[in-house]
């Protein structure tokens, strides 16, 4: 079947978004979601006017990172649109970047890889109060936060969306393995510290190991909330797509 031009797919993108998320709870809201879902799925690089690379050296701090001249970020954000449904653009991530775990309070999203190859873990928040708890770590770090560790996948752009929502894998970090690696991102709605949407950072605490082999998922964990790392930051660049 033919494309359509490359314009008129992310306006259609950020149209169906807009029908999808301003009515979250409405009976309508799976039908219109499994819609975006498909048309997220059909995104490619060049439909953005994107070519393989990491973060530019021109890149601008932006979130409070340092502002040093000339030091390429390990991440950076190409804003395309926001309303106050929701949020979309792109990530970019250098060879071996991290974006840390995280959450997303009250809010769904949808990534989707447009090159390279991201590892993503995710995990739900549990209840404090829920059985079956896991033996604590020594952490001496604060307070603790129960979640279940969902998964751990890799992503190309030959795969569907990563969905998440405000209680099924609202915690995630991102890795970009073996290489550059870029993704589309939508939320929903956009981060809002003055209504509780605040962007919160995560550690794993862990035992020692039982094994060469990494625990099997799912499985109980703990996390402990920690300030933003010194070795993360995020710039900004232009984005280069079709207007939207």
């Amino acid at each position: 079947m033919p494309r359509d031009n490359m314009a008129s797919l992310i306006q259609r993108v950020a149209r169906q978004a807009r029908i999808t998320f301003r009515s979250p709870a409405g009976p309508a809201f799976g039908e219109n979601l499994h819609r975006l879902q498909q048309l997220l799925d059909e995104v490619r690089a060049e439909d953005l006017h994107l070519a393989p690379r990491g973060p530019s050296a021109a890149a601008v701090a932006a979130g409070g990172g340092p502002p040093w001249a000339g030091v390429v970020p390990p991440v950076s954000y190409m804003h395309i649109c926001e309303t106050e449904s929701f949020s979309m653009g792109v990530f970019l991530l250098r060879s071996g970047a991290c974006i840390p775990l995280h959450d997303h309070p009250g809010m769904n999203g949808m990534l989707k890889v447009l090159y390279g190859t991201l590892r993503i873990a995710c995990m739900d928040t549990l209840p404090a109060g829920a059985a079956a708890a896991p033996p604590l770590p020594a952490a001496g770090s604060g307070p603790c936060l129960r979640a279940l560790f969902r998964s751990r996948q890799h992503y190309t752009p030959a795969s569907p969306p990563c969905l998440l929502s405000p209680h099924t894998d609202n915690l995630h970090q991102i890795d970009a393995v073996d290489g550059p690696a870029a993704f589309l991102d939508i939320l929903a709605p956009p981060y809002d510290p003055q209504h509780g949407r605040d962007c919160h950072y995560y550690r794993l605490l862990e035992g020692p190991p039982a094994g060469a082999e990494p625990p099997a998922l799912p499985r109980e964990v703990w996390l402990v909330e920690t300030p933003q790392a010194a070795d993360f930051w995020c710039g900004g660049e232009p984005y280069p797509g079709p207007r939207v």
